[in-house]
C-alpha cells in the first residue's frame, strides 16, 4: 500500500465547510459554507478561491448538466448562475416548517438532485429532533419526499450497480442502506448497514470508491473510515489534524485524490489554537484507490 499523505489545500478557514465535489472540466473543487451562507470554487492549478454568497444557510451544491450549479439552500432547490452571480428558486419544501433548513445533497446517476432537512441547530450537532426529510428534485422541478422523521440528513451515494442507495441521518450514528428504482428514483426497504463505534464521532458526509467501498467524514471523530458494504465492516481509519471533519470527495485528474472539508464552528480557543487549520480543505492522497466522476443535474 502506497504512503499516506494529508496537506491543507485551502488554509481559509470556513465556518461549517460541507458538500465537495470536483468539477473535472475546470479541475477545481466546489464546496459550500453552511453558514457563512456562500458556494466556494477552489482552483486546483491557480490555488485560488473564488466565492458567492447566498441569502440563506447552503446545505449542498451540485453540477449542474446545462452550467452553473444547483443548491440545496434555505428551503429552496434553486440554481447558481457562477457567471453572473445570480440565484433562481427551482422549487421549495418545508413550508410549514420554518426553522428547517436543506442539508447534504447529492446527484443520482440519472441526473436527479437528492438532498434532506433539518432543523436549524441550536448549536454544533444539537437540534430539535424528527423535524428532518429527504426529497428528489427531479430534472422537471417536480419534488418528491421519501420519508420524514429525520433528525440531521447528511451523506448519501450509491452503489456500483446503482441499486442501493446508502444514508446517514447523523444522530442515528448509523449507514443505512436503501433499495433504489433507478428507473423512478424512488427508495424503500430502509435497514441498517453499519453502526459507528464511538470513538468514530457522529457521521456526517460520504462517498463511494471505484472498488464500491464507502468513506463516511465522521464530525468531532477527526477521520474519515472506510466501510465494506459487502461485510458491514469498517475496514480503514484515515485521521486528519481537525476534530471537525464533514465530508469527503474523490477528485483530481484521475480521481485518485481525496478531498475533506471541515468546519470550526463552536470550537473553543483552545481546540481552535490546537488545530488551527480546522475549517480548511484537506488533500489526501495515497490512499490506493480512486472515486467516480460526479453526475450532474439533468435539469
Amino acid at each position: 500500500m502506497s504512503s499516506i499523505k494529508i496537506d491543507c489545500v485551502v488554509s481559509e478557514t470556513y465556518k461549517i465547510g460541507e458538500s465537495p465535489v470536483w468539477e473535472e472540466k475546470e479541475g477545481t473543487l466546489v464546496f459550500v459554507d453552511i453558514t457563512g451562507q456562500k458556494v466556494c470554487r477552489w482552483d486546483s492549478s491557480t490555488k485560488k478561491v473564488q466565492s458567492v454568497s447566498v441569502e440563506a444557510p447552503i446545505g449542498s451544491v451540485a453540477l449542474r448538466k446545462s452550467g452553473g450549479y444547483v443548491l440545496a439552500m434555505g428551503n429552496t432547490f434553486s440554481a447558481l448562475n457562477w457567471e453572473d452571480q445570480t440565484v433562481a428558486t427551482l422549487a421549495r419544501v418545508d413550508e410549514d416548517k420554518p426553522n428547517n433548513r436543506f442539508n447534504d445533497g447529492k446527484v443520482d446517476p440519472e441526473g436527479r438532485f437528492l438532498a434532506g432537512t433539518m432543523s436549524q441547530e441550536i448549536r454544533p450537532a444539537v437540534v430539535e429532533r424528527n423535524q428532518g426529510s429527504l426529497f428528489t428534485l427531479y430534472p422537471d422541478h417536480s419534488v418528491v419526499k421519501h420519508f420524514d422523521m429525520v433528525d440531521i440528513s447528511n451523506g448519501l451515494d450509491w452503489s456500483l450497480d446503482h441499486k442501493t442507495l446508502y444514508y446517514i441521518d447523523s444522530l442515528s450514528f448509523k449507514v443505512d442502506a436503501l433499495d433504489y428504482d433507478m428507473k423512478t428514483g424512488k427508495s424503500s426497504n430502509r435497514r441498517t448497514l453499519y453502526k459507528l463505534q464511538q470513538d468514530e464521532g457522529i457521521p456526517d458526509g460520504m462517498c463511494i470508491d471505484a472498488e464500491g467501498k464507502l468513506w463516511v467524514a465522521c464530525y468531532n471523530g477527526g477521520r474519515v473510515i472506510r466501510i465494506d458494504p459487502e461485510t458491514g465492516k469498517q475496514i480503514q481509519t484515515v485521521k486528519l489534524p481537525t476534530d471537525k471533519t464533514t465530508s469527503c470527495c474523490f477528485g483530481g485528474p484521475d480521481y485518485s485524490e481525496m478531498y475533506v472539508t471541515s468546519a470550526c464552528e463552536g470550537m473553543d480557543e483552545e481546540l481552535k489554537k490546537r488545530q488551527p487549520q480546522s475549517g480548511g480543505i484537506y488533500k489526501i492522497t495515497g490512499l490506493g484507490v480512486k472515486g467516480i466522476a460526479p453526475t450532474a443535474f439533468a435539469g
